[in-house]
């Protein structure tokens, strides 16, 4: 998708938001993204904490270690 239709669809989403909770953590999010450099975010990791993202993504190429997207939404609903 383009830059252009990125930004459209996005406002589109937002306008149908009505959680003020949830447009202030995205607006958080997008602020404090907005001028991040690519990689920054690895960077700030801890060594330790660097390991376990790689080991839940290896562990996430193993489909019987996946929970449905159904059960996940019922859990934090």
């Amino acid at each position: 998708m383009r830059t252009v239709e990125l930004r459209s669809h996005l406002h589109e989403l937002i306008d149908k938001i009505e959680n003020s909770n949830l447009l202030q953590s995205l607006y958080d999010i997008l602020l404090e993204r907005k001028d991040s450099k690519p990689g920054a975010l690895w960077k700030s990791l801890s060594i330790e904490q660097k390991k376990e993202v790689l080991k839940a993504y290896e562990e996430s190429n193993d489909p019987e270690n996946l929970i449905p997207h159904s059960e996940m939404k019922k859990k934090y609903k």
